[in-house]
């Protein structure tokens, strides 16, 4: 240190080797003071007004410092790239030694923090400090994390747990009705905190948006909490909004995710969609199988189950007052076989074999028709309550849509989870 800037033991030692202790304090400040002529004759001024020296060379210190910090930060702008990095280079060079001082530490910082590649050596310097980690911006820790992935777990970990407790807590609070789980929008969700922070240090970093799709298959896998999947979807809607084409162009996900993305908002799958989104999962190349683990995590978010299991409930109910059969509704066929492949999503990641379970035909042949019966009891019901006192009597003859549960849905819910979460959801719809 005391070879780039006088500091005190460069002082200590003037003092213990000379003859004229007066003499070598002047003489220290006459090379280390500011070397402008004009200001020279107000220093006594200042003196008489006792005005310490360390307060008039600190309130100058960092004035200039905060000038250089603003010409450091406007090479980006007005200086080409090349020209750019070179000068960076040269600054970092000369001012790197002065970084464990706390009053210059910011302008060394603004160096590092615009440069895109920064070298390995300066890297270890920060890693190996702690105080000096910390003050390093995500710009640089994003150099740092990209070799260091259990230094990146550490700081992703945190946020993580974050993001779940805020997930739970939502769920969880059942007296408050203004805060339903459901009722946000896709892009008012991904507006939360923890992903708009997980986006900013993730930046333009292919290696760093890997690293955190690991640990979310990781926890997932671990936990079977299915937030982890919801947060997988989030993430990288969230940097479709910014629009980093470095990593939405290389994710095999985006455009799939993007599509049921816009299906949610809309409350609807259109032919168009169905159609793009059917085509994903058609598609698929021999080889690059391993995409149906993300795809089935995608579609394993609760909101996106929500969506499909709601969505097929309300076509089953659109057949049921036109008098059409579920196996002729290709929309539906198309939200059951996303709803299996959503459902299956930590089996598939568990034991590796990314194959679409086929799907069961009885579902479509058996199971739907039982429970669209059970939709025309139901209904058949709710007009016959509807029906004055005197006329519910004459109607019962005509016909009975009284009894229990079609044998094929409760046979069927204990086999499929897919039988499962329909009936479930109309259940619920019948509550509601």
């Amino acid at each position: 240190m005391d070879d780039i800037v006088s500091g005190q033991n460069n002082l200590r030692n003037a003092l213990t080797s000379c003859d004229d202790p007066l003499k070598a304090i002047e003489a220290f400040q006459l090379a280390n003071g500011i070397s402008l002529p004009s200001l020279r004759p107000m220093l006594p001024l200042l003196d008489l007004h006792m005005i310490p020296r360390l307060d008039f060379h600190t309130s100058v210190l960092e004035e200039l410092r905060e000038k250089l910090i603003q010409q450091i930060n406007d090479l980006n702008t007005k200086v080409e790239t090349k020209e750019r990095d070179k000068k960076l280079k040269e600054l970092l060079n000369k001012s790197f030694g002065l970084i464990r001082v706390k009053q210059l530490r910011p302008a060394v910082m603004a160096i590092l923090r615009n440069m895109k590649q920064i070298d390995d050596k300066y890297l270890r310097v920060l890693v190996r400090d702690r105080e000096l980690y910390s003050a390093c911006d995500v710009e640089v820790k994003r150099q740092i994390w990209r070799d260091n992935q259990s230094l990146f777990g550490d700081e992703v970990s945190p946020e993580l747990s974050q993001y779940i407790r805020v997930k739970d807590t939502v769920i969880y609070d059942h007296l408050n009705l203004n805060n339903l789980f459901f009722s946000p929008s896709p892009k008012n969700r991904r507006q939360g905190e923890v992903v708009q922070k997980l986006a900013h240090m993730i930046g333009s970093s292919v290696k760093l948006y890997d690293m955190v799709l690991q640990f979310l298959r990781t926890l997932f896998l671990r936990t079977r909490n299915v937030h982890y999947c919801t947060l997988r979807a989030e993430l990288l809607m969230a940097l479709h909004d910014l629009d980093i084409q470095e990593i939405i162009s290389v994710d095999p996900c985006h455009k799939f995710t993007w599509c049921l993305d816009a299906c949610i908002r809309e409350r609807q799958v259109d032919i168009k969609r169905s159609r793009e989104l059917q085509g994903f999962l058609d598609n698929i190349k021999r080889g690059h199988e391993q995409i149906l683990g993300d795809l089935s995590m995608t579609l394993c978010d609760p909101y996106a189950i929500n969506f499909l299991a709601s969505s097929a409930i309300k076509i089953l109910l659109h057949l049921v007052s036109t008098d059409g059969l579920p196996r002729s509704n290709q929309i539906l066929i198309l939200l059951l076989r996303m709803l299996s492949l959503g459902l299956s999503a930590w089996r598939m990641i568990d034991t590796q074999d990314f194959k679409e379970s086929k799907f069961d035909i009885q579902i479509l042949t058996k199971f739907l028709p039982a429970l669209t019966s059970l939709m025309v009891d139901d209904q058949a019901r709710f007009f016959h309550a509807r029906l004055p006192p005197d006329e519910r009597a004459s109607a019962l003859v005509v016909i009975d849509h009284e009894g229990p549960v079609p044998e094929a849905i409760e046979a069927y819910i204990q086999e499929s989870s897919v039988a499962s979460v329909l009936t479930m959801y109309y259940a619920l719809h019948v509550a509601k």
